[in-house]
């Protein structure tokens, strides 16, 4: 496959990134995952916005030449010259502080970010949907601020892996008793009858999907809020549902090996996911 690298379209395998960039050493990078429908990306100004204030945070400037809008038609024509124009894909863009001599502090001025952008074919897993996925519950161990999507991603990568290993589909982070989000997901329930999920400050990303979520919900007229769950009202929950780039509107039906609600997709669930891949097609004009 074809990706972008520094200013140069080449074959992924012939793709190199020095050992001394930041994103190797330090994880010093952020990082976006667009999906694409028929070759064009969906909500790819949200994804950009974040990446954005994502860079904005850290400090991290563009290179000579490149911007959001650039970099929009870097992804698409990725997709286009790896014949991804039909059917589902993603796009991957990260961007780190660049290669410089191994320094805590930031490099000299002038060092050249690493940018690097790959796309590939996507397949959403129906039958999962269809049937609902397992969960688990882990403690929230990352940092201060996992507002920023950042390639700092250790934490996540041991919540996941527990998760594996306990056959589930993902684990659901838990700080001072509430639910923040999952391990690359956003967490919702309906409990009583409302839709919730954790507000968006420095404790949880702001997903995309989450946003659009929520306004879906809005428009479908349920009852939202943007208020924690605490792990003791877990058990009220009618369902509890994740949400991401990835997995749209995923149904979680056992955690901790007990049944969400009836232990099926519940229909607040199987809602938003129908109306979350009907504007995602409608964005791609299919």
């Amino acid at each position: 496959m074809l990706v972008y690298l520094n200013g140069a379209y080449l074959p992924g395998a012939e793709a190199r990134v020095s050992v001394t960039d930041r994103g190797f050493l330090f994880g010093d990078g952020v990082y976006e995952v667009t999906r694409a429908l028929g070759g064009r990306l969906f909500a790819g100004d949200r994804h950009l916005r974040r990446l954005t204030r994502g860079m904005r945070e850290l400090e991290l400037r563009w290179p000579e030449g490149l911007d959001a809008a650039a970099l929009h038609a870097v992804s698409e024509r990725l997709l286009r010259e790896n014949g991804l124009t039909e059917g589902e894909a993603t796009v991957y863009a990260q961007i780190t502080r660049g290669a410089a001599p191994r320094n805590h502090a930031f490099p000299a001025p002038g060092t050249p970010p690493t940018v690097y952008v790959a796309a590939g074919p996507f397949a959403p897993r129906d039958e999962l949907h269809a049937r609902g996925a397992a969960a688990i519950t882990v403690p929230d161990i990352r940092w201060g601020r996992c507002d920023l999507k950042t390639i700092q991603l250790l934490p996540n990568v041991l919540a996941k892996e527990r998760a594996a290993a306990a056959d589930a589909f993902d684990a659901v982070q838990v700080r001072d008793g509430v639910v923040t989000e999952g391990a690359n997901t956003n967490v919702f329930g309906v409990i009583a009858g409302v839709v919730r999920t954790y507000p968006a400050d420095s404790r949880i990303l702001a997903g995309v999907t989450r946003e659009i979520v929520l306004e879906l919900a809005g428009e479908l007229g349920l009852p939202i809020r943007e208020e924690a769950i605490a792990v003791a009202e877990l058990p009220e929950a009618s369902e509890v549902f994740l949400t991401g780039t990835t997995t749209d509107v995923m149904p979680v039906v056992r955690l901790d090996g007990r049944p969400v609600g009836d232990g099926r997709p519940g229909p607040v669930a199987r809602q938003l996911h129908e109306r979350l891949r009907e504007r995602m097609r409608q964005g791609a004009g299919v």
